[in-house]
Order: structure tokens, then C-alpha cells, then sequence
């Protein structure tokens, strides 16, 4: 099904669509997972959407940080195991199937990390799986109280080793080995504790919240923070000297930036920037 484009925060949504999009504020662009029956999974329909949706932010310029969020009780359940499980009836035992699903699936967790827009998880309920290889994906991550976070693919004979890659580059060694060999349920308070999101809110109040961070966020320039979420992310695989001079001449390049010089200009003479997103 085709997402359903929101233009203003009180325009009526197409809730049959399982993905709702919505652009609320400066610039904000709300995401909604909305296949609550299949408890949001990322499904092949769902990958798809989702995928779309995040090249067109990509390409516009209206658009300053994403947030991405879900209806129902689960944020996101994972891939849909039933459709794993179709699979396997094919004359390849799932083969073919299954290589296209896990590579759509890196495919699209790539988007999210080398997406020029900051994206941020809103998280009400459970993310497991592969939902909290979505959750990890992303740049920054509020979550309900309620919610809890798993990669419980060792209950079904299934080592979580997509979610992997997301969940070790958020949390340490120990951490991520407990929650892929264990498979158990962490709550949002410890799920904060060890890095896998950045605060954990009373559910009435996760909406605000993650709005108010993205207002903030949506007030910079948004050329600056594109070159800072590449530099984060490329740094953090290089050794340190080869990071150091890298991000050296990120911030050289930087500086010789419209919005650089107009910020500097603005802080020498106590006024507030205007940003013209070069």
C-alpha cells in the first residue's frame, strides 16, 4: 500500500496505509508505522515504504529531522515470520527469499545511517528483533517507560546476527552478547543505562518529548548537521590518528561554510544565526 502524505499536523490520515507520513512544525517529518495486525514487522511491503519514504526526505529540502514512531503495541516486532516461513516452500528451501529479504533489510538500515537528516526512534511498546535493529539504527532514540527491547532470535533457533551490527555499534561487547545469547526483555530504564537509547519518558509525555528534541534539532543548519552525522559515522570505524585527521579536515571544510561563518559572525556579535543551509 502506498504511504499517505500529511501535510499539516490536524489533516485527516489514511489509516488503512502501513506507513503514515505527516510534516508537523519546522520541518519535521513524522513517520508512522501503522501494520499494527502484524505488530509493525518489517514486513517485504513495510521495507519498501519505508525505504521510499526516507530517499524523498532525502531530496527535500523542507525537510530537517525525522521522526520515526508507531501505532499499536509494538514499535516493531521484527521481520514477519510469516512470511520467513512462506519461504521455506519454495523449491530453493527459502534460499533466494531469504538473501533479498536480509539484504533489503542492511539496505534499509544503511538509509537511516547515511541519511543527511538526524532521525529520531519514538518508541512506544517492544522493538525486537529486527525493530530494535531499527531502534539502534537511528541517531537518537526516545522510548516510553513501558517499552522494552530484545533480539530473542535464540528462542526460535535464529542468532540475531543482522540486529547484531546495529545493537554492538550502540552498546558495549558485554551488553550486546547478553541480549543476542540470552534473548530476554530489557526494559526502557536499562535499555538507557546501556546506550541503546537516550532516555526513557512516561508514555503520556513521549510524544512531546521526542518533539521538543527534534524542534531543537530542526533549529540548526542543516548543512551542519549532515556533515556532522557523516563525519560521526565515518570516524568511528578508522583507527584514531587516521579519525583525528580525518575530522580535521571535515572541520576545515566546515568553517569555510556560509552558515559557519554566518554562525561565528552571529556569536561575536550576540545575535541569532540565520541559517541558509550552506
Amino acid at each position: 500500500m502506498a504511504s499517505q502524505t500529511i501535510e499539516t499536523a490536524s489533516a485527516p490520515a489514511e489509516f488503512n496505509a502501513i506507513l503514515l507520513q505527516e510534516v508537523v512544525g519546522n520541518g519535521i517529518l513524522r513517520l508512522t508505522l501503522n501494520d499494527v495486525k502484524r505488530r509493525n514487522a518489517l514486513s517485504d511491503e513495510m521495507m519498501v515504504e519505508l525505504k521510499q519514504a526516507l530517499d524523498n526526505a532525502s531530496s527535500d529540502g523542507d525537510i530537517r529531522v525525522i521522526i520515526l514512531a508507531a501505532n499499536g503495541p509494538a514499535f516493531c516486532a521484527g521481520h514477519d515470520l510469516k512470511q520467513i516461513k512462506a519461504g521455506l516452500n519454495n523449491d530453493d528451501k527459502g534460499l533466494a527469499y531469504f538473501t533479498k529479504v536480509f539484504t533489503n533489510c542492511a539496505d534499509l538500515m544503511q538509509k537511516i545511517v547515511n541519511h543527511p537528516k538526524p532521525i529520531i526512534a519514538e518508541v512506544a511498546g517492544i522493538a525486537t528483533a529486527a525493530g530494535c535493529q531499527l531502534v539502534a539504527s537511528c541517531d537518537l532514540a526516545v522510548a516510553a517507560k513501558s517499552s522494552c527491547f530484545a533480539t530473542p532470535g535464540v528462542h526460535i533457533g535464529l542468532f540475531c546476527s543482522t540486529p547484531m551490527v546495529a545493537l554492538s555499534r550502540n552498546v558495549s561487547n558485554k551488553q550486546a552478547m547478553e541480549m543476542l545469547m540470552a534473548g530476554d526483555m530489557v526494559p526502557a530504564k536499562r535499555a538507557v543505562k546501556i546506550g541503546l537509547i537516550n532516555k526513557a519518558v512516561k508514555g503520556k509525555k513521549l510524544r512531546d518529548v521526542s518533539m521538543e528534541l527534534a524542534t531543537k534539532i530542526a533549529s540548526k543548519s542543516s548543512m551542519t548537521l549532515a556533515i556532522g552525522k557523516q563525519a560521526f559515522y565515518e570516524q568511528r570505524e578508522m583507527p584514531l590518528a587516521q579519525a583525528y585527521q580525518y575530522a580535521s579536515d571535515v572541520m576545515v571544510n566546515n568553517l569555510l561554510k556560509q552558515d559557519a561563518i554566518e554562525g561565528i559572525s552571529a556569536f561575536v556579535e550576540k545575535r541569532k544565526p540565520e541559517w541558509t543551509d550552506r
